[in-house]
């Protein structure tokens, strides 16, 4: 017969057991909240932080605080946040085959939001032969209805369970559907539309530029166009009840069903190097594309959306690379790679003002990640120095309100969650929290 523990170890026992449990409930299962960013550029990709009313923008007595910090592998994948769990991706050395630099491990990792704990990751190995800017993976996770969708660079697209990190299915797109991996590898993050339906610009052969997969098991729902890939997901837009998706293709600028692909509309927009990179805007019944060599243009879209015509171009001041633009009222706020942030009239085109390089240097490659603060003018701004700045941007002028250093170079985007905000390099993945106002109460 074994031997009994005695009673006061048999109730530590338990009530260590109960105490795991129910701290693991509380990460894995927080429900969703107004602080959840779950996909690139936050709810919605729409670019904006529910942030504190009492938030304080002007740092020069209080600056950010350290909360924590994690390291972590190389990688331009943005961060995601729901309930009390941050989404991430990373590439890590395959020490098995360690002599080919190009081999190695995806990873997507999850980590306690409050203290950086890491919960789980899952990898799985994806050789980076013929990929140019190799460090790592490119996308942002997209958190639904308790799954993390990802696709990886050389196109390993996978659903996991969020709580766990246990993988529910994973399509390789190139061995099974001959897609084609674009110079810079696969960066449009998945996009779930109605709940059902996994959108992925990645270029299936034949006739798949974009695909729809199911939700649930992966399985392919539509594929649609002969155009190759470029590097952004597509939107869903709406008029009234009217739906469409609209995708940039390095050779056009695309209107397609939701329910089944059906090209509706496209104008043509030949791309160098393949470089359509920033998500399609909408706003006020037009479609603004900003690219790197042939600029920007303006296309209007009928009511039902089924008919689109060229209203505009511009190729001086007007040229976007990664960073995505904000709207704002009537103007368009763009990261242009020569004269910096531009602000302009979205119909008419028309420049109001340049911020000549304030907000990020003047590079090859300039970037920088912006995004409105609530309703306001004001905007936070993760530049590729790993400063973050905040401004006002108005149509009269730029204006700079503060600046803090999160972390070193770095092209990935944040993500903004109650008072925090969350930014990563290629080692770290840091956890800052912006000061609050303290209230003047006699």
């Amino acid at each position: 017969m074994l031997p009994c523990p005695n009673p006061p170890s048999l109730f530590l026992l338990l009530i260590t057991l109960i105490c795991s449990f129910f701290s693991a409930v509380s990460t894995a299962q927080q429900p969703s909240s107004d602080n959840d960013w779950p996909r690139w550029r936050g709810p919605g990709g729409a670019g904006q932080w529910k942030a504190p009313e009492n938030i304080q923008l002007d740092w020069a007595n209080q600056k950010p605080e350290l909360v924590w910090k994690q390291s972590i592998g190389a990688s331009y994948s943005g961060i995601a946040v729901v309930g009390n769990q941050i989404f991430t991706m990373d590439r890590q050395a395959n020490e098995q085959t360690s002599e080919d630099a190009l081999a190695g491990n995806e990873r997507i990792v999850s980590f306690d939001r409050q203290t950086g704990r890491k919960l789980w990751d899952f990898s799985y190995a994806a050789h980076y032969k013929d990929l140019d800017y190799n460090k790592g993976p490119r996308v942002t996770p997209t958190v639904h209805q308790g799954r993390v969708y990802t696709l990886g660079a050389v196109g390993h697209l996978t659903c996991l369970e969020a709580q766990t990190g246990k993988m529910l299915w994973q399509r390789d797109l190139v061995a099974e559907e001959k897609a084609k991996v674009p110079m810079w590898g696969f960066a449009g993050s998945p996009l779930v539309i109605n709940d059902t339906q996994l959108i992925v610009h990645a270029a299936l052969q034949p006739n798949g530029c974009y695909a729809a997969f199911d939700c649930r098991d992966g399985k392919e729902i539509w594929r649609s166009g002969a155009d190759p890939a470029g590097y952004t997901a597509p939107v869903l837009i709406k008029n009234g009840e009217h739906q469409q998706l609209v995708g940039w293709t390095p050779k056009h600028v695309v209107g397609m069903s939701p329910l089944n692909g059906e090209i509706q509309w496209k104008i043509p927009y030949e791309v160098t190097y393949g470089v359509s990179i920033a998500t399609p805007l909408y706003k006020q019944g037009h479609i603004l594309v900003c690219g790197y060599w042939e600029g920007s243009k303006l296309i209007k879209l009928s009511d039902d959306l089924q008919q689109a015509e060229l209203v505009w171009e511009e190729n001086e001041y007007l040229r976007g690379l990664m960073s995505q633009p904000l709207h704002r009222k009537d103007h368009v706020y763009l990261l242009d790679k020569q004269h910096g942030i531009v602000c302009f009239n979205l119909i008419t085109g028309k420049v109001r003002w340049t911020d000549k390089n304030q907000l990020t240097p003047r590079g090859r490659n300039p970037q920088a990640t912006l995004v409105w603060v609530n309703n306001s003018e004001h905007a936070m701004c993760l530049n590729a120095e790993g400063e973050l700045v905040v401004t006002s941007l108005i149509p009269t002028g730029y204006n700079e309100i503060s600046r803090h250093k999160l972390v070193d170079f770095t092209w990935a985007h944040p993500a903004y969650s109650g008072d925090l905000v969350f930014a990563r390099d290629d080692e770290k993945l840091v956890c800052f929290r912006i000061p609050t106002k303290v209230s003047s109460s006699k």
